[in-house]
Parts: structure tokens; C-alpha cells; sequence
């Protein structure tokens, strides 16, 4: 058992990973400003509200809880408010990073778990993309995720940090129990959007690009599921506490799916029509996102098990039906 402490533990991944640490036996202890959040994804743990950019609040929560590790979700994730407001991601995102690091030196804490992104790839040159692709963000989003990166790397080589950065593509679905699930304000990912014309919150769905070099011309990505993404970060934690070191990884499954086919898909699991209605492309959204698996395979033993596109459709769908009912 230890004690983990969760930045942005209260938001769709974190609040996942902090169920799946739970049943791993360690304490989750989430951090979380209630941004983006939900207090009341929060179940497994403690929970301490404050921002990471805090420095004095930080030091007090190190100092009351002392995690034997840290798993960092905290940050903005919107692509296209990095693109109109790039200023508050480097604040956010960089700026609380290094916080948290030097918060985690004064504590003697040396281990953590990151929440990178695909988006650090920008416009691949081939697909599916590996970890030796080139790093070219096309988004404000992508380009802070990397200045992260290259933070802990240098953390690893100046007091001997240990970290894993996972490069998560497309995350998506929800808890099969349905205590958890996609919940953004505003909602910007694809499945949701679909969902939420499927049980009449919205007319129709927009799909952004109908030009792009992809077989039906509309945007391709790597959908995991989110139940796969917290397994990966025990299976990192794991990795950490018995081989320190460093690791940058993938994490998706190595197949594309088009907008389009996103659409079809969970036309058929609602089994409601779901009108679309092509729109101009988004700034900084890729024509291909499509992950390369093999190293996150070899080096944590992790695959994704639950992500075949029925199964996080469907437990989208099942977690978005039980709080229209509530």
C-alpha cells in the first residue's frame, strides 16, 4: 500500500485512475482546484482542494499526506482554447509543473507518473506514430505537454528523478459500473458530443474537416479506453518502484477510427439516427492520430482490454443514460 497523491484527481482520468488505485490497495490522495473537476468523482481517498501554482498550499499537502509517489493530471486540455489563449496553458500547465517539482524535491518525493499527450506528435509524418517520431506540437496544447517532458527529463538527469510520461491518444469511454464517467464543461470530445445528440441535448453533431488525406476524409484518432488508461498508470507506478529510471510511452491501440465511423458506431448502440453536419476544419487538428503500442506493451506489460470501439461506446453511452435518469 502507499500513499499516491493525484493532481487533478477529479477530473475524467484522474478520478478513473483513483478508483483503479483503490482496488490496487495504495490511498489516493486527490489535488484538485475544481477547475475542470467534479468533488463528487472524488470517492476513494482524501481530497484536498488547491492549485498546484500554490506553493505554500502545496507544501502543506505534502507535509500532511507525505505520497510515496505522484501521478500529475492537472492542467488544460482544450486544443482549441490553447490556440486562442495559449498564455494560460503555459501558466497552467508549465508553470504548475515546476511547482509541483520543486515541491516534490523539498518533500524527498522522486517519483511521478505524467499525463502527456499524442499532440506533442503534431502532423506525423507516418502512422501509426512511435515514440522516436518526430516531436513537433502544432498546438499550444502539445507544445506545453513537451516543455513538461523535457522538465522531467531534466529533473531525472539533475537529482535523479524517476518518471513515466504516457502519450495518451484518444482517452474515452467510462467506468463499466457507471459511478464515473466524460463530464467536460464546455464538452469538446467527439464521443460525448455524439452522445449528447443521441439523447436530444444537442440538434446535431459537427464534424470539423471533410478534406483531410484519410479514407472518408474526415479526422482519424486512437480511442482508449479510459479503464485502460488507469490501468497503465498502476503498471507504471509499478515499473517505478521496481526498475527507476525513465520512460516515455505511448498509450493506445493501434488503431484509427474516422469521425465518420465514430458516428456510425454509436448510431448503433443508441440505435438513434444522430444527424452530422460538416463544418470547416479546427486550427491545430491533425489529419492522423494513430498510436504505435509495442514499447508501453514491453516495458509495462500493459494492452489495452477494454477499448475495442463497441465496448467504450457503449459504457459512454450506459454512464450518459444513468445521469439523464438521475
Amino acid at each position: 500500500m502507499a500513499n499516491i497523491l493525484v493532481t487533478g484527481g477529479a477530473g475524467y482520468i484522474g478520478s478513473h485512475t483513483c478508483k483503479a488505485l483503490h482496488a490496487a490497495g495504495h490511498i489516493p490522495i486527490v489535488v484538485d482546484n475544481l477547475g475542470n473537476g467534479h468533488r463528487d468523482a472524488v470517492r476513494w481517498g482524501p481530497f484536498e482542494e488547491g492549485d498546484i501554482r500554490d506553493i505554500s498550499r502545496m507544501d502543506e499537502i505534502f507535509a500532511t499526506h507525505k505520497p510515496d509517489a505522484v501521478i500529475h493530471f492537472a492542467g488544460l486540455i482544450e486544443v482549441s482554447r490553447s490556440m486562442s489563449n495559449p498564455q494560460s496553458f503555459w501558466d497552467n500547465n508549465v508553470e504548475g509543473t515546476r511547482i509541483l517539482l520543486s515541491t516534490m524535491e523539498n518533500a524527498g518525493v522522486d517519483k511521478i507518473v505524467f499525463s502527456s499527450t499524442a499532440a506533442v506528435y503534431g502532423t506525423p509524418d507516418t502512422v501509426p506514430i512511435s515514440e522516436s517520431a518526430a516531436t513537433t506540437p502544432v498546438n499550444p496544447y502539445g507544445e506545453t505537454k513537451l516543455a513538461i517532458e523535457g522538465m522531467l527529463a531534466e529533473s531525472a538527469a539533475q537529482r535523479g528523478l524517476a518518471y513515466v510520461a504516457l502519450r495518451y491518444f484518444n482517452a474515452a469511454g467510462a467506468d463499466p459500473a457507471s459511478e464515473l464517467g466524460e463530464r467536460h464543461n464546455p464538452e469538446t470530445h467527439l464521443i460525448p458530443l455524439v452522445l449528447q445528440v443521441a439523447l436530444g441535448q444537442r440538434d446535431e453533431i459537427l464534424v470539423f474537416g471533410n478534406d483531410y488525406d484519410t479514407p472518408d476524409g474526415t479526422a482519424v484518432r486512437d480511442y482508449v479506453h479510459v479503464c485502460d488508461l488507469a490501468d497503465a498508470h498502476i503498471a507504471a507506478l509499478r515499473q517505478l518502484e521496481t526498475n527507476p529510471g525513465s520512460l516515455v510511452a505511448n498509450l493506445g491501440t493501434g488503431t484509427g477510427y474516422s469521425v465518420r465511423e465514430i458516428i456510425s458506431a454509436c448510431r448503433k448502440v443508441t440505435g438513434h439516427p444522430i444527424p452530422h453536419r460538416d463544418a470547416p476544419r479546427r486550427a491545430g487538428d491533425p489529419a492522423q492520430l494513430v498510436a504505435a503500442p509495442d514499447l508501453v506493451q514491453e516495458r509495462l506489460g500493459w494492452e489495452a482490454r477494454n477499448s475495442d470501439l463497441e465496448t467504450v461506446i457503449q459504457t459512454a453511452w450506459d454512464w450518459h443514460q444513468s445521469q439523464t435518469e438521475a
